[in-house]
């Protein structure tokens, strides 16, 4: 008899109204090098919601909470098949494995969100999970053992770690690509946020000095982890002033933070809720001599000295609140009201 699970389908690109609760999906069986894990925590991202409505279709080109259109091919990397179960956070613990896992049932795991798969002419090659694959929305997920990481021994809560891999993930992606080390000045938008947070603490151990772009609202909260100094959300900032610049917001802003680099400076982006088109000058950008990093494929490395920080509590998330995943929706909408700092996270 097939085992069935709990968990959300997403049935089509849309509203909230596009999430299916379901009682009987079936569990999937591993195969060969691959695990079953019960999932024990999901992270809320952006990445999911972007997913749902369809915004990495390339004919959106607004914020990521206008988006009013019907699109075919909004996922990561075109087309999605549905149903799909999203979630590219996790917590779990491994329930069954198959033959060549190196795992055993009992073993507390996390993963990344993007699954590094390089291949002839495509050495940054990837697929998401809960876009291409099946995620952490259910009961349990299928998961190939090379892209699973032990966390057995780490202090943080189940939780806690389901908030890591792609806030976390994506900020030390960012830090990484744009060398970021130690006297640096360095400016993080967003820096309220899942990633954003990262961002600052992950900086603050690279021996960085850190400013945030946030709310005044939410100010206390950034420099509690680290940050020197904010600035708010339309206030015009500095001219030749960092050395990095780590955004995950674009949109109208984005000129500004070109003009607050020095000469020599690195940008690096992994997001654009503001909205992706933007307004480039490019003298700016050719004679300052900026560098622009484009970031999303990480490299095994990145996510292992990640996974090494954790293990050793060197790391911890802010978590606003946590959910029943049957409440999907409604925590879909609080993190998009951006009321919360840090992390929101759904429980099986």
């Amino acid at each position: 008899m097939t085992r069935v699970m709990q968990g959300i389908y997403l049935t089509r690109h849309g509203g909230p109204e596009a999430l299916d609760w379901r009682e009987d999906i079936p569990v999937p069986e591993p195969g060969r090098g691959q695990v079953l894990v019960r999932i024990a925590a999901a992270g809320v991202n952006n990445t999911d919601i972007n997913t749902r409505v369809g915004w990495y279709a390339s004919e959106v080109t607004g914020a990521t909470d206008a988006v009013d259109q019907d699109v075919e091919a909004g996922g990561w990397g075109g087309a999605l098949q549905f149903p799909r179960i999203q979630g590219g956070d996790l917590c779990g613990i491994v329930e069954r494995v198959g033959p060549e896992t190196g795992f055993v049932e009992g073993q507390r795991v996390t993963c990344p969100i993007n699954l590094p798969r390089p291949g002839p002419g495509n050495p940054s090659g990837f697929i998401a999970l809960g876009s291409e694959i099946d995620g952490a929305f259910a009961q349990y997920c299928l998961l190939e053992a090379r892209d699973l990481y032990d966390v057995s021994t780490s202090p943080l809560s189940d939780v806690e770690i389901a908030a890591i891999p792609c806030a976390f993930g994506t900020a030390e992606n960012l830090l990484t690509r744009a060398g970021v080390t130690a006297g640096q000045r360095v400016l993080i938008t967003g820096a309220s946020g899942g990633v954003g947070l990262a961002a600052v603490q992950l900086a603050v151990l690279r021996g960085a000095t850190i400013f945030g772009v946030t709310s005044a609202t939410k100010a206390d909260v950034v420099k509690a982890q680290g940050a020197l100094e904010t600035f708010g959300r339309e206030e015009v900032l500095p001219k030749d002033m960092f050395d990095v610049v780590i955004d995950v917001v674009g949109g109208a802003a984005w000129p500004g933070l070109i003009r607050a680099l020095k000469p020599g400076g690195h940008y690096a982006v992994s997001g654009a809720i503001a909205g992706p088109m933007v307004e480039a000058d490019l003298r700016e950008i050719y004679l300052r001599d900026i560098t622009i990093h484009g970031c999303t494929h990480q490299a095994f490395e990145v996510f292992g000295r990640l996974v090494e920080m954790v293990n050793a509590g060197r790391v911890r998330p802010l978590i606003s609140r946590t959910y029943p995943l049957k409440d999907i929706a409604r925590a879909q909408q609080e993190f998009q009201s951006k009321a919360m700092p840090g992390k929101l996270v759904l429980i099986p």
